[in-house]
């Protein structure tokens, strides 16, 4: 009797997942492994008998670049039968802003739900007509508050107790490590979909460990939470030294390089500067019309850590400036270990408002949804200087920084 092509892929699967995950090319033990890839090696066990929908996106692949759900669908130890799409889809295809909406998955015929913007009962309703009895999340963050997906996590975990579901977390890195949150602590007041509960803005943790903080501090229930440790990360880790592919999360997070600056360059999204979309490198350019080298310089002189800033001219293809060539800086960092993206942020904020004449906030206050409050806003209107604006949030800092110990997983 011929073998099933779901059989066939199966084993293929934990072939390829031994060879990667449990050695190098040299034969030498490797001890890293992601989430999914000790689920696999439980050959699914706490899915067993549980009809499973998943949360992903193009990040959700393996070593080999082969996407989770083509390798559970070919399983037939796990019963996959529905996946939810979050902001830019499950395939990708959507700019910020924007999702796929629903269909069936070409390749796996699966149907393919848009969680995006969708939370509380609305989306329990999704996840209720889907059949699912478990969810399962398995998505790349970035490690930055602003970053929507870790509220996507939060918003399916709120809805999945609604609905009466199992949630089930596979873990991947913090690309920019795990060893310290950084940044302005959200007030509740400006909770909105790039921050929903007081976190902050480099929280430092992984899409697990923020699954078991979200449980134990701000759902008002919590949800039957499951969550699938990797194996072998340290804290201190940075996202090459995994060995695992980088898949873009967002079209405009092309690199390592993109999500070890964006926890600080983001916050001019809440400005008329543009934060690099458009351009080869998104969030490490920054500029506008008029703006010269005097900015470069200005960043230069505080002589930040890790960090160089470059005078630096480009044209956006598209977002703000779009077809215009406009004056800025590129940030060069030279030294990851010793560079504050946060403060580096804030720093860029000041010396903009005082060297270029246009400098203004988007009229909405955008900037205050961004920091998580009207702090780093009015300080710099004020006057103060960056590091008076980084003082003044320690003490809230020091207080969450106490609350996410509890639910750290990796030393």
């Amino acid at each position: 009797m011929r073998p099933s092509r779901r059989a066939l892929l199966a084993a293929t699967t934990a072939a390829a997942l031994t060879s990667t995950s449990g050695a190098t090319a040299a034969g030498r033990p490797r001890q890293f492994r992601t989430g999914f890839e000790n689920l696999t090696a439980t050959g699914y066990e706490s899915l067993s008998g549980q009809r499973v929908g998943i949360v992903t996106n193009p990040t959700g692949v393996t070593r080999d670049v082969r996407h989770i759900v083509d390798i559970m669908h070919a399983d037939d130890r796990v019963d996959l039968i529905a996946v939810f799409g979050p902001e830019h889809g499950f395939r990708g295809t959507a700019q910020a802003g924007g999702s796929e909406g629903r269909y069936d998955d070409p390749a796996t015929g699966l149907p393919v739900y848009d969680t995006y913007l969708k939370s509380g009962r609305a989306l329990a309703d999704i996840f209720t007509a889907s059949g699912v009895d478990t969810i399962v999340f398995d998505i790349q963050d970035v490690g930055a508050r602003f970053y929507t997906y870790i509220w996507t996590l939060y918003d399916c975990m709120e809805s999945a107790q609604l609905a009466g579901r199992r949630f089930v977390v596979l873990d991947r890195p913090n690309p920019v490590t795990g060893r310290a949150a950084l940044g302005p602590v959200l007030h509740k007041e400006f909770a909105t979909f790039v921050g929903r509960q007081p976190i902050a803005q480099a929280h430092g943790m992984t899409a697990a460990e923020l699954a078991r903080l979200f449980n134990g501090e701000f759902l008002t229930a919590p949800v039957d939470l499951g969550t699938v440790a990797m194996a072998g990360w340290k804290r201190s880790q940075w996202y090459d030294e995994t060995a695992l592919p980088w898949v873009p999360p967002s079209p405009n997070m092309p690199t390592p390089d993109t999500a070890l600056v964006y926890s600080g360059t983001c916050l001019f999204e809440g400005t008329n500067l543009s934060e690099g979309r458009g351009t080869t490198r998104p969030f490490e350019l920054l500029g506008a019309e008029g703006v010269d080298g005097r900015w470069a310089a200005a960043a230069n002189d505080l002589a930040l850590p890790g960090v160089h800033f470059r005078e630096a001219y480009f044209a956006p293809t598209f977002s703000k400036f779009q077809g215009k060539t406009v004056g800025g800086v590129q940030v060069h960092v030279h030294d990851r270990d010793a560079y504050d993206p946060v403060r580096a942020g804030i720093a860029l904020l000041v010396t903009a408002r005082r060297v270029w004449s246009g400098f203004a906030w988007r009229p909405d206050h955008w900037i205050d949804r961004l920091t998580g409050s009207t702090l780093v806003r009015t300080m710099i209107d004020a006057g103060a200087d960056a590091d008076e604006v980084v003082a003044a949030w320690q003490q809230e800092l020091a207080a969450f920084r106490a609350t996410r110990r509890k639910y750290l997983l990796y030393r």
